[in-house]
């Protein structure tokens, strides 16, 4: 039997003792012959090396609510005082290898140096477009935050960062921020890894945060599945004034429906969970899919005026693009 060196816990309704899953959903497991068929299929769409962007440099403290997309899902989310980062990644690749491994099309919306003092990370899971041990060094040696994260994502950031202070919870599990800030760990329908060996061992999840200025909710990447995560999230925390919904790496949809939501259902997490506007992130950025890099954006907007919803409430957001909330 598999041993998990990353959690030793009792079953649950979402881990059998050794990985972890989504309960009642369509499994996300892929084997090499279903990669190798997606892959040999030849449908990806062709991306531009870069695409420039203008960056900015955010204010170092915001009393209300603010939200500064850097790129793909990192986001600086500064609420009443306290400067949050959500899967911070500002390396060049998304990948275990330096020379290897989708590469960075657009450059970070705010410079490393440009960051205001972090005092906490967010971190969603352990693939490599989200958990970045890199750059969490980098914050750790600078700021030494506070980083919150799902069961199991502690051992790797550990490893890599020693000193890094971890709080480490389950689904619906209410993290302490500090300054009156907390993070409930809501449920995701999606996996982990870091290589072939450990898929599933460690846990997945979003951050709804509770903040002095407003609550917001980043919903980590995800499938739509049945959608009851969506209803739960709304019932038990209340409608977030905030989402930060994923809208891209979603085609083609036989192998990526489980895991990545495409902007229609994207909306439909939105209404979902009652959110009073939000942000579309996880496009654009690094090319995992097969769609072209803009789709996300023109699927976005169809997907909003066929629900009869304003476009100003969810906007697909771009490296670089500051948005206050009052």
């Amino acid at each position: 039997m598999a041993h998990n060196r990353y959690y030793q816990g009792p079953p649950s309704d979402h881990f059998d003792g050794v990985r972890f899953f989504n309960p009642d959903q369509s499994s996300t497991d892929r084997g090499l012959l279903t990669v190798l068929r997606w892959k040999l299929a030849g449908g990806g769409a062709r991306w531009p090396r870069s695409v420039p962007i203008t960056p900015v440099r955010p204010e170092p403290r915001i009393a209300g609510l603010a939200v500064t997309m850097v790129g793909h899902a990192s986001l600086l989310i500064q609420a009443a005082g306290v400067n949050i980062l959500t899967d911070p990644v500002w390396s060049e690749r998304a990948s275990p290898f330096s020379r290897v491994g989708p590469k960075r099309v657009t450059a970070p919306g705010i410079a490393f140096d440009d960051l205001p003092p972090i005092d906490v990370v967010l971190l969603s899971h352990s693939h490599y477009d989200h958990l970045d041990v890199a750059t969490l060094r980098r914050l750790d040696e600078r700021d030494g935050p506070l980083m919150a994260m799902p069961l199991g994502n502690d051992v790797i950031v550990r490893e890599a960062v020693p000193r890094a202070r971890c709080l480490a919870g389950d689904w619906w599990d209410v993290l302490p921020l500090g300054a009156g800030l907390t993070s409930t760990l809501t449920p995701a329908n999606h996996w982990s890894n870091r290589w072939p060996s450990d898929t599933r061992m460690m846990l997945w999840s979003g951050h709804y945060l509770a903040t002095p200025a407003g609550r917001i909710w980043f919903a980590g990447d995800t499938g739509y599945g049945d959608g009851a995560i969506f209803t739960a999230v709304r019932d038990r925390l209340g409608e977030p004034d905030v989402a930060l919904i994923p809208i891209g790496a979603y085609e083609p949809r036989w192998f990526m429906a489980p895991q990545h939501v495409n902007p229609d259902e994207a909306v439909r997490i939105f209404r979902d969970v009652g959110a009073a506007r939000a942000l579309g992130i996880h496009w654009g950025t690094f090319q995992l899919t097969d769609e072209a890099r803009e789709a996300p954006v023109e699927a976005l907007a169809t997907a909003l005026a066929s629900a009869g919803i304003a476009a100003e409430r969810f906007v697909a957001a771009e490296p670089g693009a500051a948005f206050s909330f009052a």
